[in-house]
């Protein structure tokens, strides 16, 4: 029963699908239109001219009763492939003065119909001139009478001349019996005469009626219903029909075009494909807008702020991230500057909600989430700019409070690039971080690198039971999807949802761009913080973090870099 109840989801899911694809429709259109219009230019105008004729069968009395019904030995089949001939053309080509060559011609320009329960024969002749195809219409017609005409008198003919050849041994023997006759006297021999001679008689009378009757035939073939005339107008459908009907062809074409194209489309072109590879539901849409802030408090479009707190309220209330309040936000592919967004925002809308947030960066790659975001008292964090290295490594203690305007604060920790990274984040200093979830009306969020990408996120699916999938439909796989589902399952973590969203500018060539651009960032990110791997700390900086201190110490070069409150975490 749920299959039935889906499959009408289904198809209009799939036609919403088609009808993303615009191009292919309009070029459609438009090679239909340019089509019909062509054909309509271009095309000679044809004429069709219609002649009709009623079939009679020959008979003596054309006013006795019943006479003017359809006859029965009339087989209109036989007529109307009669009137197509080529018999019937070699005589309209003589009428017309026309050479033996037009005969073809004539017969593939000649339509002959006949109308139901009808002895009626039409003739309706396709030309580009209308007096000639009326002209021909008519001497077609003319020509089909007149061989049947001539049919039926040739048949009486022949059919007297058979009665005559019959008839005329019997006159010959009647005459010698009479001669006889008169030279016999009465007797036996008289009456047997007499006998024949009366036989003979009635021979003579009855082939020599039917002689009379055949040749009193009114051999008339039929009337005339209507003697074409030449049409005032082409028969043809016209520039409008033409160009109505080249539209609804390129319609179906690029309907068709679409079709094959959404066939051999890999990626998830609509949230229905998103749920079907995830096995989850679609937790929220975001906008699509133009770069800006990462917190959506600061962006101009106050729609990307209630969809985040729509995703947070319905993650809230999901048992599944309630009992264990662990979040895991991973993209499948890209360079995850949407996920980072999607984590931050859950973060200060969790903070929103009341819960003491803690914002952990797992991406220890190409780590940038603080150089973004302002801290709790309006500066920028010093370590941002500056390193901070520590002797445990990451996460090294270090939690920052970041301001989210109305919606409060969280802390986060950020990330920081490491020589081994499977081991830091696998590391019991790391478990004992996801384990501040466990705190009442505590939650943590984890930003990771994308799944397919590296295999940070699978180090953490058995730590943290739920992940949260941020993806672009338009610009992901369906494969890729379901193989991201297949590597957070089988490493002991659930998909609770995912996130969609929409790559800025919206085409392929601005989602180019971007990821051109974003690529660059990255890069010269990892120029700024150093070669990827941990280096030893200036002589003249303190890289331990104590207890009440309110800042790491800078190197001595860099007196002016701000620098804000941090607080260790105690274990």
């Amino acid at each position: 029963m749920s299959e039935a109840q889906d499959e009408p989801d289904l198809l209009r899911d799939q036609f919403r699908q088609l009808v993303r694809y615009r191009a292919l429709l309009v070029t459609g259109v438009l090679l239909g239109l340019l089509g019909g219009g062509y054909l309509a230019v271009t095309g000679s105008d044809s004429y069709v001219a219609t002649s009709e004729v009623v079939l009679r069968a020959a008979t003596t009395d054309p006013f006795a009763a019943g006479a003017s019904s359809p006859d029965k030995s009339i087989n209109i089949g036989s007529e109307r492939q009669t009137a197509m001939s080529n018999e019937v053309a070699k005589r309209a080509a003589k009428r017309l003065g026309l050479s033996s060559r037009a005969i073809p011609e004539l017969q593939s320009d000649l339509q002959v119909t006949n109308p139901p329960n009808t002895v009626v024969l039409r003739f309706a002749y396709t030309y580009t001139d209308a007096d000639e195809s009326a002209r021909r219409a008519n001497a077609l017609a003319t020509a089909f009478m007149d061989a049947r005409k001539e049919s039926t008198e040739n048949t009486i003919k022949n059919t007297v001349h058979g009665l005559q050849k019959q008839l005329d041994p019997v006159v010959k023997q009647r005459k010698e019996l009479d001669a006889q006759i008169a030279h016999l006297g009465e007797g036996p021999t008289l009456d047997a005469a007499t006998t024949v001679q009366a036989t003979l008689v009635g021979r003579i009378s009855e082939l020599s009626s039917r002689i009379t009757e055949l040749q009193s035939l009114d051999t008339t073939p039929g009337s005339w219903n209507r003697v074409a005339s030449p049409p005032s107008a082409p028969s043809g459908p016209g520039l409008p029909m033409m160009l109505g009907l080249g539209a609804l062809v390129g319609v179906a074409v690029g309907l068709l075009a679409a079709w094959v194209r959404l066939v051999f489309d890999p990626n998830a072109r609509s949230e229905g494909d998103v749920v079907r590879a995830l096995r989850a539901p679609v937790l929220g849409t975001l906008p699509r807008t133009r770069n800006g802030p990462l917190l959506a408090v600061d962006h101009a479009d106050p729609r990307i702020a209630e969809e985040y707190r729509s995703v947070a309220f319905r993650l809230a209330y999901d048992q599944r991230f309630a009992d264990r309040r662990r979040l895991l936000v991973v993209a499948p592919r890209g360079t995850g500057e949407t996920a980072a967004a999607v984590a931050v925002n859950l973060a200060a809308s969790f903070a929103e909600m009341g819960m003491d947030v803690l914002l952990v960066e797992a991406d220890l790659r190409t780590p940038g989430l603080s150089a973004r975001l302002r801290a709790a008292d309006g500066s920028r964090p010093g370590w941002a700019r500056t390193p901070q290295l520590s002797e445990g490594g990451w996460p090294a203690g270090i939690q920052v409070p970041v301001d989210a305007g109305e919606s409060g604060s969280f802390d986060l920790v950020p990330g920081r690039r490491v020589r081994n990274v499977a081991r830091a984040l696998t590391s019991a200093a790391a478990g004992r971080l996801f384990a501040e979830a466990d705190e009442p009306g505590s939650a943590v969020v984890v930003l990771a690198p994308a799944v397919l990408t590296y295999a940070d996120a699978l180090a953490l699916a058995d730590r943290i039971d739920g992940v949260l999938v941020v993806a672009d439909p338009h610009a992901v796989h369906r494969a890729d999807l379901d193989r991201v589902r297949q590597l957070i399952s089988g490493a002991g973590s659930t998909v609770l949802g995912s996130v969609l969203h929409s790559s800025p500018g919206g085409g392929r060539w601005a989602k180019r761009r971007h990821a051109r651009r974003a690529r660059k960032a990255a890069a010269a990110r990892t120029a700024a913080t150093g070669t990827g791997t941990e280096t030893p700390a200036p002589a003249t900086a303190t890289t331990a973090v104590t207890e009440g201190s309110t800042a790491p110490a800078l190197p001595a070069e860099d007196k002016t870099t701000d620098t804000i409150p941090l607080r260790t975490v105690i274990r």
